[in-house]
């Protein structure tokens, strides 16, 4: 008997677990994984570190496929898709607490085949604009994006 991924259920857990601690949710992703929606200038090495925290995310779904939300990489937001797969590991910030999953091999891909599991989502890699920061005065004063270098953050906008 075939059984899905446990993965998606052990993420929510662990998420749930965090935040329930008073710790910040740390996700560490896969850049490359296939269905990754996400700015590639925040990758390190193929790995991107996103913090899930309730302040840092918008529209979080934690769901059995994939993680998807709102949030918001040099002051422009944009939506992000991971596939449950992509995910490398779920931590705490504050005392590295979570798991590491075992990464399976790319999904095969044929050739000229794009393997995606993401819905098509216009806005996945593009800047969306209709998301306003929390603090409205500063909405027309948008700093430009990091040039690199550095591990890529996450900022609370207040």
């Amino acid at each position: 008997m075939s059984m899905t991924s446990s993965r998606p259920y052990i993420i929510r857990a662990l998420y749930d677990w965090i935040v329930e601690n008073d710790c910040t949710p740390y996700l560490l992703v896969d850049s490359h994984w296939p269905g990754v929606h996400l700015p590639d200038r925040f990758a390190d090495d193929d790995q991107v570190v996103l913090n899930v925290s309730p302040l840092a995310v918008r529209e979080l779904e934690l769901g059995n496929d994939a993680i998807s939300f709102m949030t918001r990489f040099g002051g422009v937001a944009y939506h992000v898709y991971v596939p449950s797969d992509g995910v490398m590991a779920i931590y705490a910030r504050e005392n590295g607490q979570g798991m590491v999953f075992e990464m399976d091999a790319y999904p095969e891909q044929e050739e000229g085949v794009i393997v995606e599991d993401a819905p098509v989502v216009e806005s996945a890699l593009k800047p969306v604009t209709a998301l306003k920061s929390v603090d409205s005065s500063d909405d027309d004063k948008t700093p430009p994006p990091p040039k690199g270098g550095g591990r890529p953050s996450l900022k609370v906008v207040k």
